[in-house]
């Protein structure tokens, strides 16, 4: 669907603005808001009078530009310390502490909830002056966000980006009269929403293909790829039945614990959950967070191919995978080297089986969830299913076929929520600086739902 340019433009000097309808003013920022208060963190929760909802950037919704408190924090803030920095239904947060390389400091939400509420220290207050719509402003640094307009307000220290406020505040906008904020409020409120739906479709239809690979390669190396052969009770409950001719086995029947000297030749690998062992050594900015490298690599443990390393404390929840290059592991991680011609892929395959992350679980030792370690003695007496090697290579090689085919659907997918993130940016950005007259529409779809 098209939509009509307005009859009048000007020029206004703004590059990241362009023209201009020739009504709209262009004014800086800070012309938008009345007030504009950082944030207190307070002290912790006690249950009294003071406890209050406190919005961290973490409870920000980006993309719909919106607070999400669906798992509040509290925080005890006196009175005194809070009446200045409420938050209420319509003011606007900006995210002034935090960002980093791949997604930059300065992103604004809009509170729409009744209870009153306070912000972190990480965060500021907006409120806006009389005759501002919240929904439109909210749309309006969604966009100059989109062109990074934020960056050369960005000042970095230690790792953290802190937003110049009021250098920020100072870049200019556009400004339509209230009644057209309002109507392109309305007109993108109606439009984002309908993008946004397919985005979830797409999501779901993502999650739906992940949770069918999973499934049809769990089956596979459990049930084997002959659904006719005999089966027999493996003895083990989390196994269950499996099919006639393999073998019960425990992991430490199939591998050794290896120690080896890590050494400056070799490249640091990492353990993801999701993408198992790296194959190269990963940029310190791009090792996940909390993961620490130490300057003396004769710490790290040496790998080889065929190696299967997992790390103590996130076994259970995926952090293991198979070694491809030699390289070096964190002294964090295990190491076990097969003790027989073994294809650790499959046993990396089966222990990602739904039941053996419970079994691994199950066999990790302490008090809480964020405390479970997976111990060398531990691990090796899990009991796996095993068929002949060359069964393993069929079932290996249908798994490789079954993850391209669900790879390209899933990409398929993926590509159209890149092309739909894109329509919906240029269709805010194109709203809030006029390129589009979208009042006649705005109040058509307004008459349709009151009708």
């Amino acid at each position: 669907m098209s939509f009509p340019p307005y009859a009048e433009y000007k020029d206004s000097g703004v590059a990241w603005l362009g023209a201009v309808p020739g009504h709209w003013e262009v004014m800086r920022f800070k012309n938008s808001i009345a007030d504009c208060r950082n944030g207190i963190w307070g002290d912790e929760a006690i249950g009294d009078e003071n406890d209050i909802i406190c919005i961290r950037v973490a409870d920000f919704h980006r993309d719909a530009g919106l607070v999400d408190i669906s798992d509040p924090t509290f925080r005890n803030v006196r009175e005194q310390d809070r009446q200045s920095r409420l938050v209420v239904d319509g003011d606007l947060l900006l995210e002034k502490s935090g960002g980093g390389e791949k997604q930059l400091v300065g992103a604004v939400v809009r509170y729409t909830h009744p209870d009153p509420a306070i912000c972190s220290n990480f965060v500021a207050r907006m409120r806006l002056a009389e005759g501002m719509s919240s929904s439109f402003w909210t749309y309006a640094h969604a966009a100059a966000y989109a062109v990074r307009l934020n960056y050369q307000s960005i000042k970095q220290t230690s790792g953290i980006q802190n937003l110049d406020q009021t250098q920020y505040f100072d870049e200019l906008a556009a400004f339509p009269p209230l009644a057209e904020q309002e109507a392109i409020a309305g007109f993108l409120d109606r439009e984002v929403g309908k993008i946004d739906s397919l985005v979830t479709e797409q999501e779901r239809l993502i999650a739906l293909l992940k949770e069918k690979r999973q499934a049809v390669i769990s089956h596979a190396v459990t049930k084997g790829l002959n659904p006719t052969a005999p089966l027999k009770d493996s003895g083990i409950e989390w196994l269950g039945q499996i099919p006639a001719h393999w073998e019960v086995v425990r992991l430490g029947n199939l591998y050794q614990e290896a120690v080896r000297t890590g050494s400056d030749e070799l490249p640091i690998l990492s353990v993801s959950i999701h993408r198992g062992v790296s194959d190269y050594e990963i940029p310190d900015e791009d090792m996940e967070r909390n993961v620490a490298r130490s300057e003396d690599r004769s710490k790290y443990k040496r790998v080889q191919p065929n190696d299967l390393v997992y790390n103590m404390m996130r076994a259970w929840q995926g952090g293991f995978g198979t070694v491809q290059t030699h390289g070096q592991v964190s002294p964090a991680y295990v190491v076990a080297q097969p003790t027989r011609t073994l294809r650790s892929e499959y046993i990396e395959a089966l222990l990602r089986t739904p039941c053996a992350v419970e079994e691994m679980r199950r066999h990790s030792r302490g008090v809480t969830d964020f405390r479970l370690r997976l111990y060398w003695d531990e691990f090796k007496d899990i009991k796996v299913a095993l068929p002949p090697s060359d069964e393993i290579d069929a079932i290996l090689a249908a798994g490789a076929a079954i993850v391209e085919q669900f790879t390209a659907l899933e990409a398929t997918s993926q590509s159209a929520i890149t092309l739909l993130a894109e329509r919906r940016a240029a269709l805010i950005s194109a709203a809030v600086t006029g390129k589009i007259d979208v009042r006649t529409v705005a109040t058509q779809s307004a008459e349709m739902e009151t009708a």
